[in-house]
């Protein structure tokens, strides 16, 4: 996965280098590292952020919902 792709990802996961450092309990330093293209992305990790930004990408923002007079 190239550094711009890692970026493209989380942005449709609506994700920050901090909120993906939290879900996977390691530190922010290796997930920067990650996002600058200074190490490899492990092809595990890849294949899941490339999956959860495909369902994000399929499935858009809720139009409807509480708590904004919509029904």
């Amino acid at each position: 996965m190239t550094p711009a792709r890692f970026t493209e990802c989380l942005l449709h996961i609506r994700w920050t280098p901090i909120n993906l450092a939290s879900t996977l309990q390691c530190d922010l330093s290796w997930v920067e590292a990650l996002e600058a293209g200074n190490i490899e992305m492990p092809a595990g990790l890849a294949a899941w952020l490339e999956t959860l930004a495909q369902c994000h990408e399929a499935a858009g923002v809720p139009t409807i919902f509480r708590g904004r007079g919509h029904e």
